[in-house]
């Protein structure tokens, strides 16, 4: 059942939790640009995530990990240009902010201060929560991010899906209410059994936003190059492609390089 949308002239958290409580879903969707977050935006996004997954789309590695805080800051700069309603939510990368909580406040107010910035994301829950109270306490607000956390990759091994047995699952739920007592906004759930965010989600106050946790929270994120089809290997089940951008745009360059060759281009229509 759809329910009627109100007109959120600019998104801010305040905002998503209004959404929640009025039943209207969030969307969400990854931008690392100025070029792409104006698009994004201008579709009617409801947030931008400059996601820590620059690193694999824009830099070619194999992990989130590489990403410095640095680059992070010049990606969330260039997307911040480029947005007029959308709230916007930076990562924290990996190394910035786990295991000492002033190196945590330092890393999210350096982004907030040079970015421009709404909010920042951090993953982990009960492991992470002195970090999470620090930056918290000088206003800056926090998207937390249970179930699958990429920049845990190693210590899991895998990136298959989280939480599938008991004890893994009551954990989840206990970081989720710790993460929400401790003042986060939101909270994405990834790759975890659509039964149990649904459970997460109706027992918290903020908003759930999933990727690959079903249609029973409150929003959806995808990473942009992987739903317009920039991206060709990548095929996990919750992945939905709107545009099979790879291969138009090698055709588009495949025919410009022709016509290149065969001074097709420029035409005399095309010249000064």
């Amino acid at each position: 059942m759809s329910v009627a949308q109100k007109d959120y002239k600019k998104v801010t958290v305040k905002t998503l939790n209004d959404m929640k409580a009025h039943g209207e879903k969030i969307s969400m969707l990854t931008a690392y640009d100025y070029t792409m977050a104006t698009i994004v935006d201008g579709a009617g996004i409801d947030v931008i995530l400059v996601g820590d997954s620059a690193s694999n789309v824009m830099a070619g590695h194999k992990t989130t990990l590489p990403i410095t805080l640095d680059q992070m800051i010049y990606h969330a700069s260039s997307v911040v240009r480029g947005v007029n309603r959308a709230l916007i939510v930076v990562d924290l990368p990996f190394g910035s902010y786990q295991s000492d909580p002033k190196e945590a406040l330092r890393s999210a107010i350096r982004i907030m201060k040079e970015s421009g910035a709404h909010s920042i994301k951090v993953e982990g829950g009960k492991e992470i929560k002195e970090s999470i109270k620090r930056i918290l306490n000088a206003g800056i607000p926090v998207m937390g991010h249970l179930g699958l956390t990429p920049q845990s990759i190693y210590k899991f091994g895998t990136f298959s899906v989280r939480a599938k047995e008991e004890q893994e699952a009551e954990k989840l739920k206990s970081d989720a209410l710790l993460l929400q007592k401790a003042g986060c906004f939101a909270l994405v759930l990834e790759k975890v059994p659509a039964k149990l965010a649904k459970e997460v989600a109706d027992m918290l106050d903020i908003p759930v936003i999933g990727i690959g946790a079903g249609n029973g929270v409150d929003g959806q994120v995808l990473v942009l190059h992987d739903m317009i089809g920039m991206t060709k290997e990548f095929h996990p089940r919750f992945l939905r492609r709107y545009l099979n951008l790879y291969d138009d745009m090698t055709n588009a360059i495949s025919q410009y390089v022709d016509d290149v060759k065969s001074v097709d281009f420029p035409s005399d229509k095309e010249q000064y």
